[in-house]
């Protein structure tokens, strides 16, 4: 593997108003150091992120998205964060393009609930319950919810993969947001994980937008 693939940024996205939580992110901004898909994937499952974003082209925003055992066309935490990094107007991924915005502290995008890969929404009468909820059996992605204020569109959310490697629970997932806000047509707050903050809007023909703050954890060393 070629030693340049060691230069790689780390973001959290979808922090918390004081800049904390967040979902880890790890970014290979030169992808052509690992052009091959078999490649990426080793050194995704080797960072062991939730997601692993390789940049083709800096200026289009072409990128292409990894879990550790899988590729993804779509994911909602990675094109945010990665938005934000490269700040470009928009990202080409395997799915569609990605429209993309920043407004102050957030960094937002616009995408297709089709393009998200199924998850389960499972609704919970209160947060307490989610809150209590152990990790579910691998097999089943699950996004599970429950109104904190559903006058003001506030919930709580954890999300859990279902996938065997090794991560039990992600912090914060941009593409289920997505699908939730499309299934109930509103605006959401959603406070999910240990504490990060992810804020929806549906927008007209079908497009929603996701958005949340981000902080680089680190560069690449020189």
């Amino acid at each position: 593997m070629n030693a340049r693939v060691t230069d790689y940024d780390v973001l959290r996205v979808f922090c918390a108003p004081n800049g904390g939580y967040g979902n880890e992110l790890g970014v290979v901004r030169d992808g052509s150091v690992l052009p091959e898909r078999d490649a990426r994937q080793e050194f995704a499952a080797k960072l062991g992120f939730s997601e692993t974003v390789f940049v083709d082209d800096p200026e289009r925003g072409v990128i292409d998205i990894y879990t550790p055992t899988l590729r993804l066309p779509f994911a909602g935490h990675p094109c945010v964060g990665t938005a934000w990094l490269l700040d470009v107007p928009e990202l080409v991924t395997a799915a569609g393009v990605v429209g993309a915005r920043l407004d102050g502290e957030f960094s937002w995008i616009e995408a297709r609930p089709e393009w998200a890969p199924p998850r389960t929404l499972r609704q919970y009468p209160t947060a307490a319950e989610v809150d209590a909820l152990p990790v579910p059996p691998q097999g089943e992605w699950v996004y599970a919810w429950a109104w904190e204020d559903e006058a003001a569109g506030r919930v709580r959310a954890r999300a859990f993969p279902g996938r065997d490697d090794g991560i039990d629970e992600d912090e914060a997932t941009g593409a289920a947001a997505l699908l939730l806000t499309d299934r109930l047509g509103r605006a959401l707050n959603i406070r999910q994980g240990k504490g990060s903050q992810l804020l929806t809007a549906p927008q007209p023909e079908g497009w929603v937008e996701v958005g949340g703050r981000v902080v680089l954890e680190r560069r690449p060393e020189r």
